[in-house]
């Protein structure tokens, strides 16, 4: 968050923010990356001359998506027991967020790399042991 001259600088709590994160990457794999991934799994959906670009689409979303993981573990890696201290129910919500959120990727990450040329742990797997 940044800064104004007349606003200081606030900084969310790290159960917090693992809990924005995880939500950030729940959206983005749902409303981003699972309705194109969709609609290249249903058999003639796309035209065979916009399937390669389609696809190509469908990689760039993905890049993106491992980008968000990355962010979304970063700041689970950050959650530490003195979260619990502070508010129990809060870090308890942020860790099951977490691995609800992983168990996602995973599973989008090899429908991705079933229709796409990237590696099945191009994404789920490499961030899913945490």
């Amino acid at each position: 968050m940044t800064a104004t001259p007349n606003q200081p600088q606030i900084s969310e709590p790290p159960d917090i923010l693992a809990l924005l994160r995880a939500h950030a990457e729940e959206y983005w794999l749902l409303s981003h990356v699972l309705p194109v991934l969709r609609e290249l799994e249903r058999p003639t959906s796309v035209p065979d001359e916009e399937l390669g670009a389609a696809l190509a689409y469908l990689e760039v979303l993905w890049l993106d998506a491992c980008r968000r993981a990355a962010e979304t573990d970063a700041a689970y890696a950050r959650l530490a027991p003195a979260e619990a201290q502070r508010d129990r129910l809060l870090y308890e919500r942020a860790r099951r967020y977490h691995a609800a959120v992983r168990r996602l990727r995973v599973v989008v990450g090899r429908r991705v790399a079933r229709r796409t040329r990237l590696p099945d742990d191009a994404f789920g797997s490499q961030h899913a042991h945490h």
